[in-house]
């Protein structure tokens, strides 16, 4: 079969996505939970935390909070949803490091969990880190 003609089937037979929709969707959604990491950190200066220690509880709460959400399900629902949306980097990270690890639960804790825990994260974390730091070497050689 012909690679143009098989294209075109495809592309007929392919439900149309809901963009508008999905952008909407996604806007609401990482808008709701940046306001949510605000309302912590205005939280927890209130309750008298320096605002460098404030970001920090904050960052801690999103990330339990979205493991445990990762944990009992809402959080693929939520995505599911939403979409990118949910994608807020630090949601959206705790949520790719703890969803492999409840898939490979039956595994066990050691083989299963601890084994597959950075499968999606890892690489981002090798690529960030690697980036970074060849970052930071072209940005000094440039000061020089």
């Amino acid at each position: 079969m012909d690679t143009n003609a098989y294209k075109k089937y495809v592309e007929s037979r392919a439900k149309r996505s809901p963009v508008l929709r999905n952008c909407i969707r996604a806007f609401w959604v990482g808008g709701a939970l940046c306001c949510v990491g605000q309302g912590l950190n205005r939280l927890y200066q209130w309750a008298g935390l320096s605002e460098k220690h404030a970001g920090l509880c904050v960052s801690v709460t999103l990330i339990f909070l979205a493991g445990l959400f990762t944990g009992i399900g809402w959080f693929d629902k939520l995505a599911k949803y939403a979409g990118a949306g949910t994608l807020v980097p630090i949601t959206g990270f705790a949520n790719s490091v703890a969803a492999p690890a409840v898939d490979a639960k039956s595994e066990g804790y050691v083989t299963g969990v601890a084994a597959k825990m950075f499968t999606i994260a890892g690489p981002v974390i090798v690529y960030g880190s690697v980036s970074s730091i060849l970052y930071g070497v072209i940005y000094y050689f440039f000061l020089l």
